[in-house]
Parts: structure tokens; sequence; C-alpha cells
């Protein structure tokens, strides 16, 4: 770990609540995390829950869809917060029933990544059983990534929607290079442990799990990836059409998110185990984008 920051004090661990001098040690070495927020860019509803996550004044690191139709509305919201680091979530999917999304450069220029209406596919399973063709996933990820980078935001970062630009060789080879190519960090490629218990947690216990990581976090750099939303019409309406794993009533699952993240007990938890909260912007101007490496558990 190239993290090299001396704690200046330490501080009491932290369990539900109450300090537990028995779980860690008196001067632990430091407990980095960074908070990844996905999606945003989706839906008006998720742009709200994303602008006040940010109000919360949590450092965070926002990764938005730019094929989505609200991704303008993000843009300018993120550029009244230059200090929040912002994330291409490069998608190659659109899964939600009656509200879909396609490519930015349209169905014509890259036909076998699109369904029969024009839209991505619902699933990466979906997308790759269409042997789409690998030069028409570079063209369309060229395009995201160029669309960002012109919307006049600084850029550290990619991800993946779905995990779908990473999900097999070829693509994950592909969305490397253009990282390098473009000077682009890459989430998990830090050594940054995931974490999202509170994912599929129900709404009101989704405060707890989160409290609980924090008890677990290891004296290392912490990955935990939200999705934060606003619990209305809007996205109370979209259902997934993936059918392993999607959440009932996802709009109260990323309004629970979004009041977990933002409530009084998470930030004491945070101070009270003194984990320290990081940006991939802070990130890679600490360790540079020559540290990464491709996490060991992928192909």
């Amino acid at each position: 770990m190239l993290l090299c920051v001396t704690l200046c004090s330490a501080a009491p661990s932290y369990v539900f609540g109450q300090a537990d001098a028995s779980r860690h040690p008196a001067n632990p070495a430091p407990v980095y995390l960074v908070i990844r927020t996905d999606d945003a860019g989706m839906s008006h509803s998720v742009n709200m829950a994303v602008e006040k996550l940010i109000a919360s004044g949590l450092p965070v690191s926002v990764s938005v869809m730019f094929p989505t139709p609200w991704y303008q509305e993000t843009v300018d919201i993120l550029k009244r917060h230059p200090e929040v680091s912002v994330g291409i979530h490069l998608t190659l999917n659109s899964e939600w029933k009656n509200y879909r999304w396609g490519p930015v450069l349209g169905r014509t220029a890259v036909p076998s990544l699109v369904d029969a209406d024009g839209y991505f596919f619902a699933s990466a399973e979906a997308l790759h059983q269409n042997h789409p063709n690998i030069q028409e996933v570079e063209k369309e990820l060229r395009a995201q990534i160029q669309r960002a980078l012109g919307s006049g935001l600084k850029i550290d970062y990619v991800d993946y929607h779905m995990g779908t630009a990473v999900r097999y060789p070829e693509f994950r080879e592909l969305t490397e290079r253009l990282a390098r190519e473009y000077g682009l960090g890459m989430s998990q490629y830090f050594g940054d442990l995931r974490h999202d218990p509170q994912y599929s947690a129900a709404p009101p216990a989704k405060i707890d799990s989160l409290l609980a990581m924090i008890d677990r976090l290891q004296p290392q750099l912490n990955l935990v990836v939200t999705h934060v939303g606003i619990d209305n019409a809007e996205l109370g309406a979209l259902l997934d059409m993936n059918t392993s794993g999607p959440l009932p009533e996802m709009s109260k699952n990323r309004q629970g998110e979004l009041d977990a993240l933002t409530s009084p007990r998470f930030s004491a938890a945070l101070k009270a185990r003194n984990v320290r909260l990081i940006t991939y912007r802070q990130l890679i101007a600490m360790q540079g984008l020559k540290s990464m490496r491709r996490p060991e558990d992928t192909n």
C-alpha cells in the first residue's frame, strides 16, 4: 500500500454507537475509505439525491452515466461542486422497463450493441450473447469518454455500470487500454477493497449495515459503492428487467442508502474509527496512475 500518512492521534473504535477497545489496537494504522456513488445522470430523482449527498459535506466520488437522459443536469450540479471527484460510469446496459437509453453514437453506428428497439441490452449476458463487435464497443466507450471530457468537468476515473465494461477479458483489456490512453484512473485498480453491504439490506437496516462495515474495515484502502435516489413517483415507476437479484421497491432502497449515508450516526462512526475519507482525485494525486494494478480476482 502506497498510502503512508501518519495518524495525528488515536481514536476509539466504534461498534453500533459504542467504543470497543478490544477490537482495534490503541494506535491503529490509518483506515482509508472511498465513497463512490453510481448512476448519476440516470434520472432527475437520482440527481437530486446525489446533490443531497454532496451537500452533506462527505468527500465523495460521483460516477456519471453519460449516455443517459439526465446527464446534462448532473454536469450542471457537478460544475457547482468542483471539489467532487468525477468518474465515467461506462455504460453498455439499459436495465429499466419503460425507461431505456442507447449508445451515445446511435444505434446505426454500433448495431451489435443494441437490441431490436435500438437500446442497450438489459444485462451483460444478453449483450454478450449478441456477439458484440469489439471495435464497436471501443467506438462507443470512446464516445462516452469524449462526451465526458467535453462536458467541462474534470474527469478523474472510470468505472463500470453493472460491471459490463470489465466483465469479459476482451472488454477488460479494452477498458484498461482506454483508461491508459486518456490518463484516467480505474476504480478498484488501486488496491481499493470493495464493500457494499448496505445494498441488499432492507431500507431501515442500511445504516446498521454501514456501521457494521465501518467496524470491520481494515487499515488499508477501502471502497464503498452506493446507489442513492429520492423515493418518489419517477424512481418508483422503474422496474429492473434483470431476473436475478433486482431489489424490490428500488426507490425505497435508494432513499434508504441516501438516508444512511447522510445520517449523523454514519458521520459519528467514521470519526470514532478515525476513518479517513478520500476521493479518487486525491488518491490519484497521492499514488499516481502508474500505481494501478488489475485486481487479482479477475482474468
